[in-house]
């Protein structure tokens, strides 16, 4: 008999916010296999079951695994009291459809609590993070990048939705926005899966 896998292993990110989660590792593993014709390494890996959906969905576009996504968020149920969702906002502009924003609506839709893709909004043009490795420089490049831009939030306890987890610089320069000019009274942090620190 084969193993069967769990739907989701979470994991408790620290920041500045009041709690967050990751639900689970992105790659459980990658084994360096060699390399191609072109000389570039050649790794096989092996993706969390929610990293292998998001994986789909995020780069191959495939809308047929967001159900199973919805599924395995929605039976993490260590959030309540949760008054608006807003997801980070996305670094790349150029998507045809945007990953983050998509997941979370569908998530506020299960759930009936209202999403606010654009309550926060990124004003500063930022390299892509993926290539900046320290978080004290990821965090420099962050500051004032973000306002908000929708004053409805004031007060209210926010849950802030990511997909990928690197290093957290991202999340906190927007929950620091949303304590300081938003003035929320809380801020959770849900993201389907992180990346294991190299």
């Amino acid at each position: 008999m084969g193993m069967i896998m769990a739907d989701s292993h979470p994991i408790r990110i620290k920041g500045n916010w009041d709690i967050g989660y990751a639900l689970d590792f992105h790659i459980i593993s990658s084994d360096f296999m060699g390399y191609n014709e072109l000389d570039h390494p050649i790794f096989e890996t092996q993706r969390s079951k929610l990293g292998e959906l998001l994986y789909r969905f995020k780069y191959n576009s495939d809308k047929t695994v967001l159900d199973e996504i919805l599924r395995i968020t929605l039976s993490f149920n260590k959030f309540r009291n949760i008054d608006v969702i807003i997801p980070v906002p996305p670094s790349k502009r150029s998507r045809s459809f945007q990953p983050v924003i998509e997941i979370a609506e569908s998530l506020g839709k299960a759930c009936n609590i209202p999403v606010l893709p654009k309550a926060v909004q990124k004003i500063k043009s930022t390299p892509e993070l993926k290539n900046v490795l320290t978080f004290e420089e990821r965090s420099k490049i962050l500051e004032n990048a973000f306002k908000i831009t929708n004053t409805s939030i004031r007060n209210k306890r926010i849950l802030l939705f990511d997909d990928i987890y690197r290093s957290g610089a991202t999340l906190n320069a927007v929950a620091n926005v949303l304590y300081k000019k938003g003035n929320v009274s809380k801020v959770k942090v849900l993201v389907l899966t992180k990346t294991k620190r190299r």
